[in-house]
């Protein structure tokens, strides 16, 4: 029996605070309709602002629903609960020789909440966003009918839930096709751009694309500085790409993260304190100039080495602005931002720059074939 508890919830941003119901079904028999009143679906709790949190309705947690339903070694298909992660996936599949053909910045994602927010990562000039990869869904609307949709199936229920923030219903199952990979390695290359104009040039240039390419900005970098990068490509590395006497790992990830004891006084992330780590980021990040193999997770998601590296910010949280910027006009748009970002002196150690390519067929679907910019501040 499911017992609603009230609790504070936020998202990874831990701003703004809702004071919530909530409600963690051990299973999907569990899983129910709230007799009146709303209800929204939250997995992990890393989207940012105010997704998936409610001070009116029911919150349903989806932890528990994180089941494998089956999966097919020829094709890579995988069918699951939602409430599985991006890191379940990696510790069971990565193994086996599977990858997710889409994540995003941390493993701490639900496959429901991935289909919720259409999430994108580095290849998304490539290969698209994740709901791409989604062959089918099962939802729960709103009448309590379970509905199953996919681009051939209900597909306009299919991509208004792609993207869609959990409002069409209640995500209870996600089948989706993985990429078949040699190793869990990945072949990485830095680029240090030494302005913006250098990385543009870097990004525009397709023979210094890979599978995946993203560019970190120094946010406070003035003059001839200004706008300075590291231009970050990688592909997952093939047996022939390990050097003599490397095996492959078969055991899964154990990795423990470092836990901030607390939350950081609000004066640590200031414009003296980021300029000294975007500095020191800048020079040793610029250092590795010739391909070098790395691991999945320090590719993929630097920051869960972290694992609540949120309590830097202190208790007021934080915010995460995410800007999309049609080609044309990316060039001058990214400027006009960073340049306001500087006089501002709004500190931000975390900024990043991707090439998008083109948009799905969701009518709520964020990318488009334009440049995205991302930071986050205070």
């Amino acid at each position: 029996m499911t017992i609603a508890t009230r609790q504070l919830i936020s998202g990874w941003g831990r701003y703004p605070v809702a004071n919530a119901v909530v409600v963690r079904p051990r299973g999907m028999s569990e899983l129910a309709l709230p007799a009146a009143g709303t209800l929204i679906c939250r997995g992990q709790g890393r989207s940012y602002g105010d997704a998936a949190i409610s001070n009116h309705g029911v919150v349903l947690l989806t932890e528990a629903l994180n089941r494998v339903q089956c999966f097919d070694d020829a094709t890579g298909l995988l069918v699951a609960e939602a409430g599985m992660t991006i890191g379940d996936i990696l510790n069971e599949f990565v193994p086996r020789g599977w990858f997710p053909p889409v994540t995003p910045g941390t493993r701490h994602v639900s496959l429901g909440g991935a289909v919720a927010a259409d999430v994108h990562g580095k290849n998304h000039h490539r290969d698209g966003t994740f709901g791409r990869h989604v062959s089918t869904l099962e939802l729960i609307l709103a009448d309590g009918c379970r509905v199953r949709c996919g681009p051939a199936e209900n597909p306009d229920l299919f991509w208004a839930t792609v993207g869609g923030l959990g409002l069409t219903g209640i995500i209870t199952q996600v089948a989706l096709k993985f990429i078949p990979i040699e190793t869990p390695y990945m072949v990485a290359e830095h680029f240090q751009a030494p302005d913006l104009e250098a990385a543009f040039r870097w990004l525009e240039d397709s023979g210094h694309d890979d599978h995946y390419t993203v560019a970190w900005i120094d946010c406070l970098s003035r003059g001839r500085h200004f706008g300075r990068s590291i231009v970050m490509r990688g592909h997952h590395a093939h047996r022939d790409d390990l050097p003599a006497g490397r095996t492959v790992p078969v055991s899964r990830s154990r990795r423990v993260p470092l836990a901030l004891p607390f939350d950081f006084p609000s004066f640590f992330l200031n414009p003296l304190t980021i300029g000294v780590f975007n500095h020191l980021y800048f020079a040793l990040q610029g250092r590795k100039r010739r391909p070098f193999l790395t691991g999945h997770d320090a590719f993929f998601y630097p920051l869960d080495a972290i694992g609540n590296w949120n309590r830097m910010y202190g208790k007021r949280g934080f915010l995460q602005y995410q800007v999309v910027i049609p080609e044309r006009a990316a060039a001058a748009g990214v400027r006009a931002i960073l340049e306001r970002l500087v006089q501002s002196r709004r500190a931000s150690f975390l900024a990043v720059l991707k090439r998008f390519g083109p948009a799905n067929a969701g009518p709520l679907s964020f990318p488009a074939a334009v440049t995205r910019w991302r930071w986050t501040c205070r």
